[in-house]
């Protein structure tokens, strides 16, 4: 009998990782710069304390890959995942608008000294997604196959 081959069956596996304090938050805000965020995609879960979203993520660690192999980029969807969410707050975003897409530029954590905080998903555009939290938990695991990403090109921003 013969099976289908699966994503984990290649030589790149999918990511799965997990943040649990500053340096680990660098590496996944490095990885999720210039996501892309249907607002469809998101889901508060104030019964478990749980924020998830699914993101169209660019692959920034097969970027030097691509090149080499003058290959295509890709993205992949990605679920984010942060427990211990106490509260939702957001800054430039339509509620009321389920097609609104947003772009991640960065991910960040401001820590009390208790170790709670807020995790902030700064948008492009001036928004902002900022979930207060009892301490630092957010994983990120890719949940598809790469695909050709449609524009063809490597995010770039004009900082000047």
């Amino acid at each position: 009998m013969t099976q289908d081959a699966r994503f984990e069956d290649g030589e790149e596996q999918p990511l799965r990782l997990k943040a649990l304090d500053q340096g680990d938050l660098k590496v996944i805000s490095a990885l999720l710069q210039d996501a892309v965020l249907p607002m469809r995609e998101t889901s508060w879960q104030p019964d478990v304390n749980r924020f998830g979203l699914l993101v169209n993520r660019f692959r920034w660690e097969d970027k030097l890959n691509a090149d080499a192999a003058k290959r295509s980029y890709e993205r992949v969807q990605c679920m984010i995942i942060v427990d211990n969410v106490q509260g939702v707050a957001s800054m430039g975003i339509n509620k009321n608008d389920d097609d609104q897409i947003v772009s991640i530029l960065s991910v960040r954590f401001d820590e009390n000294t208790d170790n709670s905080g807020k995790v902030t998903f700064t948008l492009a555009g001036d928004g902002a997604l900022t979930l207060d939290v009892e301490c630092l938990e957010l994983s990120i695991q890719d949940v598809t196959r790469p695909y050709k990403a449609i524009s063809g090109a490597v995010p770039k921003h004009d900082l000047g």
